[in-house]
């Protein structure tokens, strides 16, 4: 599972900026492919991608080369946005593709927080790493083994335990409301006693720091945070 101190911080967009006409279908390219490709991806496979992604004016919002980590997922089960699930069909391991995304197979009219505006046309440079045959099975002890120690630290442990208490819906991602909940819960004394201060500041500016949670910690950038993303909240960021 990775930590929030590997994230890196992604700048706030004030606004979209579009340059040349819309983009209204999905456009592959492909920049290379390697010699003797037997095996090319299709539904139901487990790909794991190294990416950069853009938005018009260049601006990069997210990049798996940036942090040293490629990203595994499962195509053509929503898991990802449906620019990548049908524009990494019929690849091959180490072929490297341009994909240019429009908002409908994207993020749409609603965008990403503030990291991805609305109506945004998004363009990846994607690398395929491996073709897996099946979701690879849970080891639960390595997931919350955060430091790959082979010991588990009391925060280690608290941070499994907050996930478990937050999903409550129990289908492995936390939305925005589980996190707002969550905080909400965290903020206000149970027994209804009297809220400090600076309690009273934080929940005035609660929306604020959800967004701010999901930049760091949403890697995909798909709306959620999977048990995989997750790394906190820390109780002194409360």
């Amino acid at each position: 599972m990775t930590t929030l101190r590997c994230v890196l911080m992604l700048v706030a967009l004030a606004g979209a900026t579009f340059a040349g006409p819309e983009v209204t279908e999905l456009k592959t390219e492909v920049v290379s492919v390697p010699e003797g490709c037997t095996t090319k991806s299709k539904h139901g496979d487990m790909l794991t991608m190294h990416y950069t992604g853009t938005l018009d004016d260049g601006h990069k919002f997210d990049s798996s080369y940036d942090r040293d980590q490629p990203f595994t997922f499962q195509i053509g089960v929503g898991q990802v946005i449906k620019g990548w699930d049908q524009g990494l069909l019929d690849m091959c391991v180490g072929e490297k593709r341009k994909l240019t995304i429009p908002a409908s197979l994207g993020y749409g009219e609603r965008g990403a927080g503030n990291v991805i505006p609305p109506h945004a046309t998004l363009h990846f440079e994607v690398e395929l790493i491996n073709i897996g045959d099946s979701p690879p099975a849970t080891n639960v002890f390595k997931e919350i083994d955060a430091d790959k120690d082979n010991m588990l630290s009391r925060e280690e442990v608290s941070i499994e335990l907050a996930f478990q208490a937050m999903d409550t819906d129990r289908d492995g991602e936390l939305s925005r409301e589980e996190v707002s909940d969550y905080l909400k819960k965290q903020m206000v004394p149970a027994d209804g006693g009297e809220v400090s201060e600076d309690i009273k500041q934080m929940l005035e500016s609660h929306d604020k720091l959800v967004e701010e949670i999901f930049q760091h910690e949403d890697k995909d950038k798909n709306g959620f945070i999977s048990h995989e993303e997750f790394s906190g909240p820390k109780h002194d960021e409360l």
